[in-house]
């Protein structure tokens, strides 16, 4: 991207119901692996991370479950649309994410996918905890409650 340029992080997909089904604690920043096609796809901007997540396959973490649609001009050299995206993290972030995962009941979700200023596409990992359905609608609750104060305040002047 050029100098200056206005979009410095270009989201390309974003998880907006993560914020609603996880209770968000920590957030990381990780590159992801892909292939040509899959990169000209993602700058169409059409990819989906609503049901996607992060795992450990061995000592990595992969992005599983995302969506990046073929790209149309590839011909026979397309990507599969759903395979598992390998996560470039420092070790020593993968292995509290790893073991986060599995003593402590977390689950890192995909909070959206977006080119960085260098052009590089970046995924933002949120390391959560499920929310239980009463603290789901207590949020509900209150960002309703939110919105009305802020019509009355508008509206008093």
């Amino acid at each position: 991207m050029a100098k200056g340029s206005t979009n410095a992080h270009r989201v390309v997909a974003d998880n907006r119901k993560a914020r609603f089904h996880y209770e968000i604690v920590d957030t990381y920043e990780a590159g992801i692996a892909l292939t040509g096609t899959e990169v000209k796809s993602l700058r169409t901007g059409k990819a989906t991370i609503g049901e996607s997540y992060a795992g450990p396959s061995g000592e990595e973490l992969f992005l599983f479950n995302s969506y990046i649609p073929e790209y149309l001009q590839a011909n026979r050299f397309n990507h599969e649309p759903k395979r598992p995206r390998k996560l470039i993290m420092h070790r020593r972030e993968i292995d509290k994410l790893i073991g986060a995962t599995q003593r402590e009941g977390f689950t890192v979700v995909p909070l959206k996918i977006y080119f960085n200023e260098r052009g590089r596409a970046k995924v933002e990992l949120g390391l959560g905890r499920g929310k239980k359905l009463h603290d789901k609608r207590e949020a509900d609750k209150q960002r309703t409650w939110n919105r009305d104060k802020a019509r009355i305040m508008r509206e008093k002047g």
